[in-house]
């Protein structure tokens, strides 16, 4: 029987996380030279089985050249097959695998591996997200916290928790390991499209940081911004960013 769309993007996120680990496990690589090994296997898994899977269907990898023909389409994969590859090669948790579908530029559905923690996380399956504790806590990058949330958060007193890939901060709040995921920094499309949609699916507010919605597919796959919170917490954010600009 033939994957529906929700299986068919996690079950190409677990196993290209599987593979991930194999090659990082085979102790043939290291440095940059397991980061491009890693990214090239699991990419090519990823595409060549979305094009089985889904041939009528558009495609955007981070790993792979571009195809204009993807604009054309109003069903289009959306994938990253390392996020975090900094992670990935010193062998961290904080790096994910993302598989998302955006139809007419809405993220519908998603699917984000976080390999190194054994976890999958569906749009379509949403769980329970634990409660918010009384102090907030902001998910920042590890390396380059952004002005903006940096700022957002001294206002807002919430604690700053560095973490490396997009994805695993998006799914931290999922987690019940933070709050807010506050970006300002760009990205690309490859980047959020899969962790915005697990969000939606499981009622976090998902836009850009001035309100605006994400949009996807785009000729110009850049990303200025997003911000991925609790529900009760995004009028708040919001404000406090508006401020700033």
């Amino acid at each position: 029987m033939p994957l529906d769309d929700g299986d068919l993007a996690a079950k190409l996120a677990v196993e290209a996380g599987r593979i991930l680990l194999n090659v990082r496990q085979s102790g043939l690589f290291s440095g940059k030279a397991l980061g491009k090994a890693g990214d090239q296997t699991a990419n090519q898994f990823l595409c060549h089985a979305l094009r089985e899977q889904r041939p009528e269907d558009g495609l955007l990898s981070e790993e792979e050249k571009d195809n204009p023909e993807r604009l054309d389409k109003s069903r289009v994969w959306i994938v990253d097959p390392v996020d975090g590859t900094r992670e990935y090669g010193e062998e961290r948790t904080d790096w994910a695998v993302h598989v998302g579908l955006a139809v007419d530029g809405v993220p519908v559905l998603g699917a984000v591996a976080l390999p190194g923690a054994d976890l999958v996380l569906r749009s379509d399956q949403p769980g329970q997200i634990p409660p918010a504790p009384e102090k907030l806590r902001m998910v920042v990058s590890r390396t380059r916290p952004a002005k903006e949330a940096t700022s957002v958060a001294q206002t807002l007193d919430a604690e700053l928790v560095p973490m490396g890939s997009a994805g695993a901060k998006a799914m931290a709040i999922l987690l019940g390991q933070a709050d807010i995921y506050l970006h300002s920094g760009g990205q690309y499309e490859w980047d959020s499209c899969a962790p915005a949609a697990v969000a939606i699916g499981w009622g976090l507010h998902v836009s850009r940081i001035d309100g605006s919605p994400l949009v996807y597919n785009q000729q110009d796959v850049y990303m200025p911004d997003l911000l991925i919170c609790r529900k009760e917490h995004a009028e708040m954010v919001l404000r406090e960013v508006s401020v700033l600009a």
